[in-house]
């Protein structure tokens, strides 16, 4: 079953998964207008292919380890990191360990 949005003024967890995460998939936390904010899952050797989106990005590391691409630029991404993307900046995404990320696109932008 698809997890419901979450609605203004609710409150949401991004605690990491621990165990769990092998059992989680990947859900949008709020989709708006101009803002979409999901908890992306990414386990060990999985990989998110090489893409752009139209608005600026950020992703928060929760737990897990991922590499980061960004155009030639390799980043390892660890708990606790946190990096912003300009819009239409191809990027993609691979998982060293089980990982869960905060991901927040800007659907309109500037």
């Amino acid at each position: 079953m698809a997890q419901p949005h979450l609605q203004s003024g609710q409150i949401g967890s991004v605690l990491p998964l621990g165990s769990a995460m092998r059992t989680t998939p990947s859900y949008a936390l709020l989709k708006a207008r101009q803002l979409e904010v999901m908890r992306l899952v990414l386990l060990a050797g999985k990989s998110m292919p090489e893409h752009q989106v139209t608005g600026e990005i950020t992703v928060q590391c929760l737990e897990g380890i991922i590499e980061f691409r960004a155009g030639a630029d390799l980043r390892i991404m660890q708990a606790g990191d946190f990096l912003h993307l300009d819009g239409r900046e191809l990027h993609s995404l691979t998982a060293r360990e089980d990982a869960s990320l905060l991901l927040t696109i800007c659907l309109s932008p500037i």
